[in-house]
C-alpha cells in the first residue's frame, strides 16, 4: 500500500492563518465520524470559507453582504440553512473564482459538446484535497493496491482539448490499483466520440478468460447497454474475478425511458459477470461540488465527514427533516478557487438517519429520487446519452 501513500498525503491550504479549521477539518482521515465529533469544527471552517470568499470574490461578497449570515456568524450546524447558497446552475452560466487567474490549476467543465455547461475552476488545494477525499473513501473500503486490475471505463476516451469532470476523475480511480489493461466504453474517433458495446463486449469476455480482477467505471447506462447486447448475441454469463469491481459515476439523464432500477441493474451485473453485490457501487458528485458520495454495502450514499448536507421545499427553498423529498444543499468549506462551499443541486432527493440504514456507518444518508427540469439541464450524462441512439 506504500505505493498509493502519495494520495494520502498532508495538502495546505492556501492561508494556514485564515483558513486554520479549513486545514483541520480536511486533515481528518476517517471519512465517516458521528457528526458530533465534527459539528464545532466544521461551523468554524465554515465562517471561515465564507470569509475567504466574501474577500476575494466580487460575487459572492454582493450576495454574503445580502445575507443575514454575514451580520452573525454561524454558532453551529444547526444554523447552515442560513447560509446563501449558489444554484449548480448559475455556474452554467457564469464562471466565478476566488483566486487569481494564475493560481488555476485545472479547468473542468459538466458536459460534452451540446448542452449547458459548468466551469469550474480549481487551485492546487482544492484539487489535491478533492482527490485525497477520494482516496481515503476507496482507502476505506479497502480498495487501494492490490493485483493488476484491467480497467473497463465507461467514459469518454481523452484525447486532446477534454475537460470532463467524469473522465477527468475515471482516469484518476485508475491510479489506485495498478493497471494490466485499460478500455473504454466511448471510443474517440476523431471527431467525436462513439459508443461501442461490442468493444466492451470483446473487453469483459478477454477479463474473464485472463482472469485478473476488472475494475468497471463511469455511467450505468453503457454497462446496462452492454450487458444488454451480450444478452441479445446469446452471449452465456462470465465469471470475472471476485476482487472486481463497479463503482459508477454520472447517471441516466436523457435515457430515462431505458433506465435499469439499480436493484435490477445490480441483479444482472452479479448474473452476467459474477461480480459480488456488495463490489458493485454507486457514487454521487458534481463537479459543482466534488465531493464523493460514495454507496456503502447496503447501497446508501452516506454524507461524508467532510461535508454537510440539507434538503429544501421545491417551492418554499425552507428545510426539511429527515424523510422529506426537495432539493439537495450540499456544504463544505474544501473549496477555495470559487464560491462553491454552499451549493443547490437540481436533484431531488430524501436525507435519512444513519439508522436507517443499517450498515454501520454513523452519518446520514440520501436517495436521489430524481432530477428537476432535466430538459434544461442538461450534463454529462446526458451528453454522452445521445451517443447511445441507435446503438441499442
Amino acid at each position: 500500500m506504500s505505493q498509493y501513500s502519495q494520495y494520502l498525503n498532508p495538502v495546505a491550504v492556501p492561508d494556514p492563518a485564515a483558513l486554520a479549521h479549513v486545514q483541520q477539518l480536511c486533515d481528518i482521515a476517517e471519512p465517516y465520524l458521528p457528526a458530533e465529533r465534527t459539528d464545532e469544527l466544521f461551523t468554524a471552517a465554515m465562517n471561515e470559507s465564507n470569509a475567504w470568499h466574501a474577500a476575494r470574490s466580487p460575487f459572492f461578497a454582493r450576495l454574503w453582504e445580502a445575507s443575514e449570515a454575514s451580520r452573525r456568524p454561524l454558532e453551529s450546524v444547526e444554523e447552515l440553512h442560513r447560509l446563501p447558497f449558489v444554484h449548480a446552475n448559475f455556474f452554467k452560466a457564469h464562471e466565478v473564482v476566488s483566486i487569481p487567474e494564475q493560481d488555476v490549476a485545472l479547468h473542468l467543465t459538466s458536459s460534452g459538446t451540446t448542452g449547458q455547461k459548468s466551469q469550474m475552476h480549481f487551485d492546487d488545494w482544492t484539487l489535491r484535497n478533492g482527490q485525497r477525499m477520494v482516496a481515503r473513501v476507496f482507502d476505506h473500503y479497502g480498495w487501494l493496491g492490490g493485483a493488476e486490475v484491467n480497467y473497463l471505463l465507461s467514459n469518454y476516451q481523452p484525447n486532446p482539448g477534454l475537460n470532463l469532470g467524469t473522465s477527468f476523475t475515471d482516469e484518476y480511480l485508475c491510479q489506485f490499483a495498478p493497471v494490466r489493461s485499460v478500455e473504454y466504453a466511448l471510443k474517440h474517433t476523431g471527431s467525436g466520440h462513439e459508443f461501442d458495446p461490442f468493444g466492451c463486449a470483446r473487453a469483459l469476455l478477454r477479463f474473464a478468460e485472463e482472469g485478473a480482477p476488472v475494475r468497471i467505471l463511469g455511467f450505468p447506462a453503457f454497462l446496462s447497454f452492454t450487458l444488454d447486447r451480450m444478452r441479445e448475441l446469446g452471449i452465456p454469463p462470465v465469471t470475472l474475478n471476485p476482487d472486481s469491481l463497479v463503482a459508477f459515476g454520472g447517471g441516466w439523464k436523457g435515457h430515462a425511458d431505458k433506465q435499469v432500477a439499480k436493484p435490477e441493474l445490480y441483479k444482472r451485473i452479479h448474473e452476467q459477470l459474477g461480480i459480488p453485490d456488495e463490489r458493485i457501487r454507486d457514487g454521487y458528485g458534481a463537479v459543482e461540488h466534488s465531493v464523493l458520495y460514495m454507496e456503502c454495502a447496503n447501497h446508501r450514499l452516506h454524507v461524508p465527514t467532510w461535508s454537510r448536507m440539507l434538503v429544501r421545499d421545491v417551492r418554499t427553498l425552507a428545510p426539511l427533516p429527515y424523510g422529506e423529498r426537495g432539493y439537495a444543499q450540499f456544504v463544505s468549506p474544501y473549496i477555495t478557487s470559487a464560491p462553491a462551499q454552499s451549493v443547490l443541486m437540481g436533484d431531488l432527493v430524501s436525507m435519512h438517519s444513519p439508522q436507517e440504514c443499517g450498515c454501520g456507518q454513523p452519518t446520514p444518508w440520501f436517495a436521489v429520487h430524481g432530477r428537476a427540469g432535466v430538459s434544461r439541464n442538461r450534463n454529462c450524462a446526458a451528453a454522452a446519452a445521445e451517443l447511445l441512439k441507435g446503438t441499442s
